[in-house]
């Protein structure tokens, strides 16, 4: 005799997300998700630190904190302070940073410690996935500004708080990815970041500075942070290592004033974020790390290359983008009669995935034929074959590209 299975169903709260697709595995040509170019994760250096610091220090791992207390491994933290004042102009120490479990884990607590149902937010018009996606299930007003070739544009975002204002509207803050923009891959310049924050101590609203991106410029020249150029302490800033080292490493962090860096830490209940991850990238960083990143981007811009050059031979000027700056991500409009999202589901069939442009803004119809390629994952291989294999999709479903090189497709 077979029991019936157990339902759970009528035990689930409601406002649950909906449920999560069992994974099949990733498509033959996969151009989506955050991923590192596989060849450019330094596992030797890795493993060496690994073996160093689990020799040196492997005996606290029997505490919690690794008796460096909540915020995180100490010399992580120190590290992280270093490179920040180094790379991005920022004055802290080890005191203002608290490590998470990545860059996601760093949205949630800011949401948490800041956020309620019913709150409004500033972002940019297309975004990060995973932040419209986190502000959508808190039942948060979205209120999405246009980016041009300097990232988000700094006269719609005045624009939008004097309307706020006047609707008796303040927002709880202005979300933005300045540097390496996600999926646009623009960087503000610094005149636009200095003066965002005249607009934010006009209007009262602190700003999110989301970095993740920032190692990954091709001439490693970068603006300052705009936390660096806050003096009042309205600044809440993350970055992760996933981008410059591996995202499998789940390791990132928040800088912040303690007066809100304290809520954030009453809210982080996991006892610490992976204490092996952090040790291991401690002792690999110090030595490592400001001559991995120049090797890392020379891979990803090399791969660019290849994926700029596939989709002007397959599409010609059916495609328009323009050449990220640095980054792992290309912003890629397709002819208005195409549906990003009915596209993403025939190519998926085909074996290529892409994210569909909806998914990655606020403005759905503005993103309805944009697409986001990501080319760190596959081969220079792969991604000529990825988007050949794609392009046939797009001209069987729309019709497009129907030209190429002025010599008609036929079939």
């Amino acid at each position: 005799m077979t029991s019936a299975r157990f339902d759970y169903a009528p035990l689930l709260p409601a406002g649950l997300p909906a449920a999560a697709a069992r994974w099949t595995g990733l498509a033959k040509y996969s151009f989506v998700g955050g991923n590192n170019d596989a060849e450019q994760v330094p596992v030797a250096d890795l493993k060496a630190a690994a073996d160093a610091v689990l020799t040196r220090e492997g005996h606290t791992l029997a505490t919690y904190g690794l008796a460096s207390g909540p915020q995180g491994y100490l010399p992580l933290r120190n590290f992280v302070a270093d490179k920040l004042k180094r790379d991005a102009g920022m004055t802290c120490t080890a005191d203002d940073i608290l490590m998470v479990s990545g860059s996601l884990q760093a949205l949630d607590l800011v949401n948490q410690a800041l956020l309620a149902r019913g709150d409004t937010v500033i972002i940019e018009r297309d975004c990060y996935q995973g932040s419209i996606n986190r502000l959508t299930r808190m039942g948060v007003n979205i209120v999405g500004i246009p980016l041009d070739g300097d990232g988000m544009r700094i006269d719609a975002l005045a624009a939008a708080l004097t309307d706020l204002k006047a609707k008796g509207i303040r927002p709880k803050y202005i979300y933005t990815i300045p540097t390496v923009q996600n999926p646009t891959a623009t960087i503000m310049p610094e005149s636009n970041r200095r003066e965002l924050l005249k607009l934010s101590a006009q209007y009262g609203v602190p700003v999110f500075e989301d970095d993740c991106y920032a190692d990954l410029i091709w001439d490693h020249k970068r603006p300052p942070a705009i936390h660096a150029l806050d003096t009042t302490g309205c600044v809440i800033h993350i970055g992760s290592f996933s981008k410059s080292v591996a995202p499998a490493l789940r390791v990132g962090y928040i800088v912040a004033p303690w007066e809100i860096m304290s809520r954030m830490l009453a809210l982080k209940t996991d006892a610490g974020s992976g204490a092996l991850e952090q040790m291991v990238l401690a002792e690999y960083s110090v030595p490592h790390f400001a001559a991995h990143v120049p090797k890392a981007t020379r891979g990803l811009r090399a791969k660019l290359e290849t994926l700029m050059d596939a989709l002007n031979e397959q599409f010609g000027t059916a495609a328009e983008f323009e050449e990220p700056k640095g980054g792992i991500f290309l912003w890629v409009k397709l002819p208005a009669n195409v549906d990003a999202m009915q596209l993403y589901q025939a190519a998926l069939k085909a074996g290529v995935s892409i994210n569909p442009g909806p998914e990655w803004s606020v403005d759905k119809a503005y993103a309805h034929s944009h697409i986001r390629i990501c080319f760190a994952s596959p081969t220079h291989a792969e991604i000529r074959e990825g988007i050949a294999v794609l392009a046939d999709v797009c001209r069987k479903e729309f019709g497009v590209p129907e030209r190429i090189a002025n010599v008609t497709r036929n079939g």
